[in-house]
């Protein structure tokens, strides 16, 4: 259901974005005027498309407002949110305790390398 109803709202935006391109603007243009215009006064009426668009754009807004509401009620719902992915979000008190220090040498001893270092490269 929730894959179902994000394929929806994402061709409700899509829808949206090209009703609002082909809309025409200011000085009666539009994207619409491109793809032949001029048979829009013929088809829609004296007035031309823009009152049809303007109504669709109206339905197509409500529709992806009513989907947005649906998707956020349906993540409330499930208890789940953005920083549940975060990885280790856990409070730094349950940090684990650091290994005990390693006991200190007689002070007489003389510190001696370890047995498996590398010998240095000869040049």
């Amino acid at each position: 259901m929730s894959g179902f109803l994000l394929t929806i709202h994402i061709v409700l935006s899509v829808i949206l974005v090209a009703v609002i391109l082909l809309q025409p603007g200011a000085k009666g243009g539009g994207l619409g005027s491109s793809f032949g215009g001029g048979g829009a006064n013929t088809a829609f009426g004296a007035q031309g498309a823009a009152p049809v668009l303007a109504k669709i754009t109206y339905y197509v807004a409500g529709m992806l407002l009513a989907t947005s509401l649906l998707i956020e009620y349906r993540v409330i719902k499930e208890n789940r949110s953005v920083l549940d992915k975060l990885p280790e979000s856990k409070p730094a008190a349950a940090a684990p305790k650091p290994a005990t220090p390693a006991p200190a040498a007689p002070a007489g001893a003389i510190p001696t390398a370890p047995a498996s270092s590398p010998a240095p490269a000869k040049k």
